[in-house]
């Protein structure tokens, strides 16, 4: 489509049209899948550019996949390999990065491309804070990702992203695409008024509704998760209390940009480590905390000690990185590896040299995690890491003096570079898993992925697998927001086994336990979505123009059944 491709250069300059192989690869290779070819990766620098290269795919009729910083675990922003009927275009936001303050930071409005530690940063002068303030803010993420794909994050109180009030673009039952402004802004009547505003920063006090009943975040979250007795999940992807327009959208619409609220920061906050042998001490812990403390703790993550000890050794050059560098450079490192990792391909080594290399550098570093958490690593299987603010401190601190040291587990207070390096080290898991499975590649065959949400009422949390299925499995990482009953588990399959099948009989063992999945990176291409979910995108997106295939349903137009077809791209 050469004439499409001369548009996209006169929209937003030549250098910001990627094409061919080796230029598109760190855009349709997500962070652990993905890999499907494109026409072009454009890189609008304004929404009204935006708006124009929409126009212009739109019209050409080819799939639109919007995707901003690409960090998703479940390659729900990038293209599957097995192709589509038509051409597939990625519209990646990230220079769209304005970031407004409404009411005196109350609440804000982001733009495609505000990552979550660029609005870390910028509120925290005036003591607030977004939605999430690590996990996936360590590897860049954006905040319309996360509200996209109800992210629930590490932080109990606050529940999945989620706002009501949006802008967005959408393609109707009739092909027609059209901006709807549900921001509860008025900013003009026309797509160039409203956005050439946004761009600008022109939202005048007074044009913001205030009276509106709609919500910019999960007000009912603090209470719906003390429900201990409740036999549904706290939170999960496909919960329709938590669908609406961009939220949970997964890329069936084109969001420009977000309402959102943000939160009161914590003025003294502390870490309390805890571990145990038995997991039913967990267990009692989180049941006494929600239903009888009268402060909810910040964050609650669990760390099972296997991935403590995948996290430690093969995060370690992450953690190093993070700690020297800061959060806001890691795109920039991830984007550096995956352009030598597709130099790499391209002479026939492989795509998993940097790891190699990084891996083996790594083992020349310091030791990096202070001996009181390495400690509690050798003596106890279940860690869990407890963090309270305010109140909540002496709570926690008398409820725990009264609890340990027990017969299977103990706790301590951790200083504050302990819990930095607590958190950090837990949150450097999902990387660490990758690395494993780079370095590994002669006996681990591939990732099996799953984020699951148990029953809010579930006492026997931690999985046991039956043998038939643990000798399949070289290595498993548990860990999760186990305040919430949300836990990340990560099989390295061996060698040779069926992952596929491997992972069907697991989640059949969940579905008998009432989990939810997937909990909070949303179905990607790796879940089927339930028929509620699928149901919602076909609401949103009635042509299927906007990133088909997610949640493994049609990548066909008008959301025709599969069959033969060719391959457009």
């Amino acid at each position: 489509m050469p004439i499409l491709i001369e548009q996209l250069h006169h929209i937003v300059g030549r250098k910001h049209v990627l094409t061919g192989d080796t230029q598109t690869r760190r855009f349709r290779q997500g962070y652990r899948y993905g890999g499907g070819t494109v026409l072009a990766v454009v890189r609008p620098g304004t929404l009204l550019e935006m708006w124009r290269v929409l126009e212009a795919c739109h019209k050409a009729g080819t799939i639109i996949i919007c995707q901003a910083a690409n960090t998703g675990l479940t390659g729900g922003s990038t293209p599957v390999p097995q192709g589509y009927d038509r051409p597939v275009v990625i519209i990646n936001m990230m220079r769209l990065s304005r970031l407004d303050l409404l009411d005196g930071g109350a609440q804000v409005v982001s733009h495609p491309g505000v990552t979550l530690d660029q609005l870390e940063k910028r509120l925290r002068p005036i003591g607030r804070e977004p939605h999430s303030v690590i996990g996936s803010s360590c590897i860049g993420a954006s905040v319309t990702g996360g509200i996209c794909n109800n992210s629930g994050g590490s932080l109990i109180r606050r529940g999945p992203a989620y706002t009501q009030l949006a802008l967005f673009a959408r393609i109707d039952a009739n092909g027609e695409l059209s901006l709807v402004n549900h921001l509860g802004i008025d900013l003009g009547d026309t797509p160039e008024e409203i956005l050439s505003r946004l761009d600008n920063g022109e939202i005048a006090a007074d044009k913001v509704d205030r009276s509106s009943n709609l919500s910019a975040s999960d007000h009912e979250y603090c209470n719906h998760v003390r429900d201990i007795s409740a036999s549904s999940p706290a939170r999960y992807n496909a919960d329709p209390r938590r669908l609406y327009e961009a939220s949970g959208s997964a890329g069936k619409l084109a969001v420009f940009a977000l309402r959102i609220d943000t939160f009161p920061a914590d003025d003294k906050t502390q870490v309390f480590y805890i571990g145990s042998n038995d997991p039913a001490e967990l267990e009692s812990i989180r049941r006494d905390i929600l239903s009888t403390f009268d402060s909810l703790p910040i964050a609650g993550e669990y760390m099972h000690r296997d991935a403590y000890e995948l996290s430690q050794r093969y995060g370690k050059d992450m953690f190093l990185f993070i700690r020297t560098f800061g959060t806001d450079r890691v795109p920039l490192a991830f984007s550096l590896k995956s352009r030598f990792d597709g130099m790499t391909e391209k002479l026939g080594f492989g795509g998993a040299i940097s790891d190699r290399l990084l891996q083996f550098g790594a083992k020349f570093l310091p030791n990096h995690l202070p001996s009181r958490l390495n400690d509690f690593g050798e003596r106890y299987e279940h860690h869990l890491l407890l963090k309270m603010g305010n109140d909540g401190i002496e709570e926690a601190r008398q409820y725990l003096a009264a609890r340990f040291p027990s017969a299977q587990g103990a706790y301590f207070e951790c200083s504050e570079e302990e819990g930095k390096a607590a958190f950090l080290n837990r949150f450097a898991v999902g990387g660490a898993v990758v690395r494993y499975r780079a370095v590994h590649s002669t006996t681990v065959e591939d990732i099996v992925a799953l984020d699951i949400a148990l029953p809010r009422n579930t006492i026997d949390w931690f999985e046991r697998l039956p043998a038939e299925i643990q000798q399949k499995i070289d290595t498993i990482m548990y860990c999760g927001h186990f305040f919430c009953h949300v836990l990340h588990q990560e099989y390295l399959v061996k060698k040779g086994e069926d992952c596929e099948a491997l992972k069907k009989e697991i989640l059949a063992l969940l579905q008998e336990r009432g989990a939810k999945y997937p909990a909070e990176h949303n179905v990607g291409h790796l879940y089927e979505a339930e028929d509620s979910l699928k149901q919602f995108y076909r609401e949103l997106d009635p042509t299927n123009s906007f990133n088909p295939g997610i949640g493994q349903t049609s990548r066909l137009l008008n959301w025709k059944e599969a069959g033969h077809y060719s391959e457009s791209c």
